[in-house]
C-alpha cells in the first residue's frame, strides 16, 4: 500500500506537469512514463479484487442481466452521481450492441460492446453505403477491441459521432467517438471513461494481466494520438479505478479536443 501511495503522488506530479508542458519529444516521454506507471496500478488493483475474491464482470451475451450499467466494473460501494440524469433504458443498455437507421443519414449505436460487434458494424456500414453520415452513440463500453475496430471503421468513412442529451458514452465507448470526423456531445450527455480491465471469465496470470494491459494500453493511446485528442482524456482514464468513473464536463470535452467545434470536420480527416 505504501508504495502504491507513492506510486499514485508519482503519478499525480507527473500528470500536473504533463497537462503543462509544451508539445514535443520531452511531453511524449513524460507520458510513456505515466503509462507505465498506470500499467502498475492496474496490475496491483487485478491483484487485490483476486486476493478478494471479487472477479471483475465479464460480458456474457447469454446472460445480460450479469452486466452493470453505472459503472461497468463496480466491486463495492455505490457509484459516484453522474452529471445528468441517464434517461436511456438500463436493459437496453445491457444488450449487445444494436444499430439502427434513422432519417437524416443517422446510425444509431445502442447497448454493450460485446466481442464481435465490430464485425457486425461493419456489415451494417457495408449494407447502407453511402448514406450513413453520422454515429449516434449510446453505451456503458465493453470490448476495447471491437471498440478500437469500430472508430477506426468510422474515421475510415468520414462519419461523425454524437452522444445525446441523456444518454451514456461510457468505459470504451469513447474510443468509438474519437473516431469521428465531427464529434459532438449535446447538453446533458454522460461520457465517462476509467481504466481498462479483464472482463472475461479467463484467469490471468499476473505477468499475463502486465503484458495484456501494456499492449492495450499503447494501441488506445496511439489511436487516441492518431484520431486528434489530446492525451488528457486517456490519463484521466488511466487514472481512474476500473470500479468507478471519471465523467468528462463539456469543458474538457472540448479542451482534450474529444468534442468539435461547429461540426467542422478535424484537420486530420480533410
Amino acid at each position: 500500500m505504501i508504495a502504491r501511495a507513492r506510486l499514485e503522488g508519482f503519478g499525480q506530479r507527473l500528470k500536473t506537469y504533463l497537462l503543462s508542458a509544451d508539445d514535443g519529444t520531452l511531453m511524449r516521454h513524460a507520458f510513456q512514463a505515466l503509462l507505465a506507471a498506470s500499467v502498475v496500478f492496474i496490475i496491483i488493483d487485478w491483484n487485490e479484487l483476486s486476493a478478494a475474491g471479487r472477479d471483475l464482470p465479464g460480458f456474457d451475451p447469454m446472460q445480460p442481466e450479469a452486466m452493470p450499467i453505472l459503472p461497468p466494473a463496480l466491486t463495492e460501494g455505490e457509484p459516484q452521481n453522474a452529471p445528468s440524469d441517464i434517461t436511456a433504458d438500463p436493459a437496453t443498455l445491457k444488450q449487445p450492441i444494436r444499430f439502427e437507421l434513422q432519417p437524416g443519414g443517422i446510425l444509431s449505436a445502442e447497448g454493450s460492446i460485446e466481442p464481435g460487434a465490430a464485425g457486425r458494424f461493419a456489415a451494417e456500414i457495408e449494407a447502407r453505403g453511402e448514406y450513413v453520415k453520422t454515429m449516434l452513440l449510446n453505451s456503458p463500453g465493453g470490448a476495447v477491441g471491437d471498440a478500437l475496430a469500430m472508430s477506426k471503421l468510422i474515421r475510415e468513412k468520414k462519419l461523425g459521432t454524437r452522444v445525446a442529451s441523456g444518454a451514456l458514452c461510457a468505459s470504451s465507448c469513447p474510443i468509438i467517438m474519437a473516431g469521428g470526423v465531427t464529434r459532438e456531445a449535446e447538453d446533458g450527455a454522460v461520457i465517462g471513461v476509467h481504466q481498462i480491465f479483464n472482463g472475461s471469465k479467463e484467469k490471468l496470470s499476473p505477468e499475463q494481466a502486465m503484458s495484456e494491459a501494456q499492449r492495450t494500453t499503447a494501441d488506445v493511446s496511439r489511436h487516441m494520438e492518431e484520431m486528434g485528442i489530446k492525451s488528457g482524456v486517456w490519463l484521466h482514464a488511466m487514472e481512474t479505478p476500473p470500479d468507478r468513473l471519471y465523467y468528462l464536463t463539456a469543458e474538457e470535452m472540448k479542451g482534450f479536443a474529444l468534442t468539435t467545434d461547429d461540426a467542422m470536420p478535424v484537420a486530420s480527416a480533410k
